[in-house]
């Protein structure tokens, strides 16, 4: 018996979110897929969630959503947000910060699947170690199952690739997210792990990653700081679907998705 896991890369503010609503459904349908899981850290209007958008993107078929370093910018929205198993914030994390940073939810035909976020140190906070801490959930969630679905919120494609292969045949999949730039490196590694360097992003394309083209060039150029709007124009969700075998956690395929909405 096999599971399919849909994964949506990075959610920009309400023109992602328009994305998911357009296109989630369809997904579903043509990969018959079991489990739906996206990174919303930037869902709330391009930087961070709320608790609100996080209950917009479960009614529209999101079963979990991952995050990473934005999940903190909505600081009102973290203790009651945050609370909630479905919402994730990257595991490596210091104790005593709030959330929950792996959780194991039961598909529709009763396959338990565990999902982990993670995120990454090079040209980022100094973190605990994303390696060691895979360590410790890992050992932790493989008591319960072999089906470990990894989101590893990282800048370098380096650091991306090092956890792929050290948690090669050990995880179920490793995907990337972050760089809202979709990578065309899918592959099942040799002991049965699907990876992807980064799933893209789902908003709109006419930008930089997500903002406004014109206000991007403008704070490269003058190193200012300035407030970001997001453009409402080409919409695409970028997404990818792995296909896990339940008795074992081996991936059996992974397929990139890019969609026009």
């Amino acid at each position: 018996m096999s599971i399919k896991i849909l994964f949506i890369g990075d959610i920009i503010g309400k023109p992602g979110r328009l994305a998911v609503s357009r296109q989630l459904h369809k997904l579903v349908d043509r990969y018959n897929a079991d489990l739906v899981v996206a990174n919303g850290e930037n869902a709330a209007g391009g930087f961070g969630l709320t608790t609100e958008i996080a209950g917009e993107l479960f009614d529209l078929g999101v079963h979990c959503i991952t995050s990473g370093n934005h999940i903190w910018d909505k600081k009102e929205q973290i203790p009651n947000m945050l609370a909630d198993q479905r919402i994730l914030r990257p595991a490596n994390y210091p104790e005593g910060v709030p959330g929950y940073g792996s959780n194991t939810l039961t598909t529709p035909g009763g396959v338990k699947v565990a999902i982990l976020n993670l995120e990454g140190r090079i040209y980022m906070k100094s973190l605990d170690c994303p390696f060691r801490k895979a360590d410790q959930e890992i050992e932790r969630l493989r008591q319960i199952t072999p089906v470990i679905f990894v989101d590893f919120h990282a800048e370098a494609t380096s650091e991306k690739t090092a956890l792929g292969w050290y948690l090669d045949g050990r995880v179920s999949a490793v995907i990337g997210t972050h760089t809202h730039v979709q990578t065309a490196d899918e592959r099942i590694l040799t002991n049965g792990t699907a990876y992807m360097s980064d799933a893209g992003m789902t908003g709109s394309f006419d930008s930089a990653i997500g903002i406004s083209k014109e206000q991007a060039i403008r704070k490269f150029m003058t190193q200012l700081p300035a407030k970001f709007d997001l453009p409402k124009s080409d919409i695409r969700l970028n997404a990818v679907m792995v296909e896990v075998d339940a008795a074992t956690g081996r991936s059996l395929t992974i397929e990139r998705i890019a969609v026009n909405c």
